[in-house]
């Protein structure tokens, strides 16, 4: 066995292999790959390997795309089978919702040219005979859609591997993982050591513990999974081809036919967890007992839907492990606080993203960045508040719930509150309601008498977001903005670290802000920050809280000069955004110092005493409104919110939470990080190539330069969705919905819902080949809305209220 290598991948399933041999292909055949047992050993030999293309997530879609295409591919390469069947899938709407899911998704599919469309009764009826489709009200078709050996990928996996100079060491478990001063890290095992810049843990049902071996805990829990086989049906042994597999998730169950019977497996609401103090190290190819009662409901509407599998007997049950992570997806990604230590956990459809998902892991250790945004998958997404409780909470729900519909703007109560603000209770008892943003609890809107609640539709609290959003603009708003990022950076070399790090130049006089792009290491927008210099050396960060670890890799990247800090405050200090035509005369309530326009201008800030509180207070607002920024310690947040509250009073000012604040941005048509700005587009697309500042150094400046001298792809717009279509629908766009254009794709929906203000249903988008004054079809509920490109943002334009 080498001492050396360029990378080591521990874990022999399909997720690792499909790493390793994707590292090769980009070139890194100096790789090695340690299985503690036999390849497949773990979830991956009794998976029921099930491949599908479409995805409710864009970019997942084009990573499962890629991946249905590669296994024939694969197997031209190896000579090795991967067992690929591909007799399409049926797709099976029992609702009206599920309806509006598979239509969007149909849509999408015309966009980026997949394989993907509606079927009548009678042509389903034809491709699988034995269904009932009584009582569904629609029915899509994927013709790629079907299944592979597990076995077989895995093998052509790693024989692909090996054909391009990888290593693979089966029967080596690694004992230790220990990082040197320089980063790099010694992986230990019974045959010998290996040093190594990059550690890549695809361990599976032991990613917990490979994970520990390096200090690390990942927030994952396996449970027990069940589905069964059946004996040979009649029907079935006499037809010439194979039939599609099913998909009922209205029904909780998956369906397909293996060998000449049918596979039926089940997420039922009984969930079992298993090992959640460690997987033990002598399993395998074990399985679990029999329990076909807890699935029984599961079963039944199987067979109300295909009664031949009531008919036969069944010929074996599958019951193994799978680990999920708290929202099912992959825990991907380098660990912030390791350098070189690169997470692949917590897979579960992993034969549907197997090729995508080992694409990704080698274009970022290889090429320093995916070429996807893939932060649904990032493991940064959590921090150490997704404790046991948390994770165990979490994983029940999404486990039981596999099959939900995930909504726009869908939260799950399950394992909260993880992490509230001082303000939490009294927020609750004035009827906020709550949802989940990095851990933290934030009001969404504020009703004590409208529940929360998640459809594609306008839901029962839009009224109530709408009162929040004109109140703010007619008078003023109290916005919690607790949730944002907040750093500090102080010493003599701030200065130049900051300039080093962002895109924009830092402001030179104290007192002065600015808005700054980050850039990733392909040229797009990996964050956008306000930076603000309270004095000499002392500088404050504003930014995305959701991106608060993932932006610690950006950070980290350049080397803070001697004597200067670099600090969090995200958990120490609390913000309010307090805006509105009348949220100066609500703040000069509370204050001596004056707050007119020519004493504080736009983007000015000093630290002030707000009703007796020590206050760092910003005059900007991601309301496109006049407004402050108001960030105080958090033990100072009651009494601040209290007095905001009561001098809010005298001028009509309302609390107001995040879904209104969502509206009023769209009316202003600032993009929002994970929306808008992502690394996947470049500065100009989305108007920020004004920030980038030419004629100094900072971090990834050379691709964002490369970029920004090349024609943009497509532009980022704000478009205006016709009123009759939406009151038709009763539906806005949220994000996702293709944009089309004379039957055309032209481009798709990045944020979308309704100024209440302008009285506009609003979208934000990327488009190509489309001008302002332009007419287009966003696909909401996948039908298609009549939409207008506009010139500008509907909500003061020029600027002349924010800079009022």
């Amino acid at each position: 066995m080498k001492t050396h290598a360029q990378a080591v991948v521990i874990g022999g399933g399909v997720i690792g292999c499909s790493i390793l041999y994707h590292l090769a292909k980009l070139g890194w055949t100096d790789v090695v790959l340690l299985e503690r047992d036999e390849l497949t050993s773990g979830s991956t030999w009794h998976a029921a390997a099930n491949i599908h293309g479409l995805h409710d997530s864009t970019n997942i879609s084009r990573i499962q795309h890629y991946t249905m295409n590669l296994y024939k591919e694969l197997e031209a390469e190896t000579g090795q089978s991967c067992g690929v069947f591909q007799p399409g899938s049926l797709y099976l709407a029992q609702t009206e919702e599920r309806e509006h899911q598979l239509r969007l998704q149909e849509a999408k599919a015309r966009l980026y040219g997949m394989n993907f469309h509606e079927v009548s009764r009678d042509e389903a009826e034809r491709l699988h005979p034995l269904v009932n489709f009584d009582g569904i009200r629609c029915i899509m078709f994927e013709p790629d859609g079907g299944n592979v050996d597990p076995s077989g990928v895995t093998a052509a996996y790693a024989a692909g591997a090996r054909q391009r100079g990888a290593d693979i060491h089966r029967f080596t478990p690694v004992t230790a993982t220990e990082q040197q001063a320089d980063g790099s890290w010694i992986v230990r095992t019974p045959n010998g050591d290996i040093h190594t810049p990059w550690v890549v843990n695809a361990a599976g049902l032991w990613g917990r513990e490979v994970a520990a071996l390096a200090g690390i805990t990942l927030p994952l829990l396996p449970t027990e999974h069940q589905y069964f086989v059946t004996e040979t049906i009649v029907e079935i042994a006499a037809m010439d081809r194979r039939l599609p597999s099913v998909a009922d998730r209205d029904g909780e169950y998956y369906l397909r036919q293996e060998g000449k019977g049918l596979l039926v497996g089940a997420y039922e609401k009984d969930v079992r967890f298993w090992a959640e103090d460690g997987t033990p190290q002598g399993f395998g190819h074990e399985l679990f007992a029999d329990d076909l009662e807890r699935i029984e409901d599961n079963m039944m509407r199987a067979i109300d839907r295909v009664p031949a599998v009531g008919e036969a007997g069944i010929k074996r049950v599958i019951n193994g492990p799978m680990i999920w992570s708290p929202d099912s997806n992959v825990l991907l990604g380098p660990v912030p606080e390791k350098q070189g230590y690169f997470c692949c956990n917590g897979i579960i459809p992993g034969f549907s993203q197997s090729g995508g998902m080992g694409q990704m892991v080698a274009q970022w250790i290889v090429e320093g960045e995916m070429q996807y945004d893939m932060f649904a998958w990032d493991m940064a997404r959590f921090g150490d508040w997704a404790d046991a409780k948390f994770t165990k909470a979490r994983v029940g729900d999404q486990y039981a719930h596999r099959f939900k519909i995930h909504f726009p703007n869908e939260e799950r109560s399950a394992g909260r509150p993880a992490r509230t603000r001082p303000v939490y209770e009294m927020q609750r008892d004035m009827g906020a309601v709550f949802g989940l943003n990095y851990g933290w609890e934030h009001p969404l809107y504020f009703s004590k008498d409208v529940p929360d609640s998640a459809g594609f539709t306008r839901q029962p609290w839009w009224d109530v977001v709408g009162h929040e959003a004109r109140t703010l603009r007619d008078r003023a708003g109290i916005i919690d903005i607790s949730n944002f990022a907040k750093y500090r950076v102080t010493g003599p070399g701030a200065e130049d670290w900051l300039n080093a790090v962002f895109a924009n130049r830092m402001p030179r006089a104290v007192g002065r802000s600015c808005l700054t792009p980050l850039i990733g290491k392909r040229g797009g927008i990996a964050g956008d920050a306000t930076v603000t210099r309270v004095a000499e050396d002392d500088f404050w960060i504003i930014s995305s809280g959701m991106a608060e670890r993932y932006q610690k890799r950006f950070y980290d990247q350049v080397r803070l000069p001697a004597g200067t800090r670099f600090e969090s405050l995200t958990d120490t200090w609390c913000g309010f955004n307090v805006a509105g035509p009348e949220s100066r005369a609500l703040l000069q309530r509370l204050t001596n110092v004056s707050l007119a326009t020519p004493d504080w201008p736009f983007m000015r800030s000093q630290m002030i005493d707000l009703a007796g509180i020590a206050v760092m207070a910003l005059r900007v607002s991601f309301t496109g409104d006049l407004g402050w920024e108001l960030h105080c310690r958090a033990e100072d947040q009651a009494a601040l919110y209290s007095a905001l509250l009561e001098a809010g009073k005298e001028v009509g000012a309302v609390p107001v939470g995040s879904r209104a604040l969502m509206s009023l941005r769209l009316e202003k048509g600032y993009g929002s990080w994970g929306r808008e700005y992502s690394p996947e587009y470049w500065p100009q697309e989305c108007g920020l190539d004004r920030l980038c500042t030419r004629d100094k150094a900072y971090l990834n400046r050379d691709a964002a330069m490369a970029a920004m001298e090349a024609a943009p792809r497509e532009r980022m717009v704000v478009l205006a969705i016709n009123a009759e279509d939406t009151e038709a629908s009763c539906a806005d766009a949220t994000g996702g919905e293709p944009i089309f254009k004379e039957g055309t794709g032209i481009g798709r929906v990045t944020s979308g819902g309704y100024g209440y203000h302008v009285g506009l249903s609003l979208a934000l988008g990327y488009v190509k080949a489309a001008s302002p004054g332009d007419e287009v079809e966003v696909m909401i509920l996948g039908r298609p809305h009549r939409a207008m490109i506009l010139e500008t943002p509907p909500f003061d334009p020029d600027g002349a209220r924010l800079r009022a």
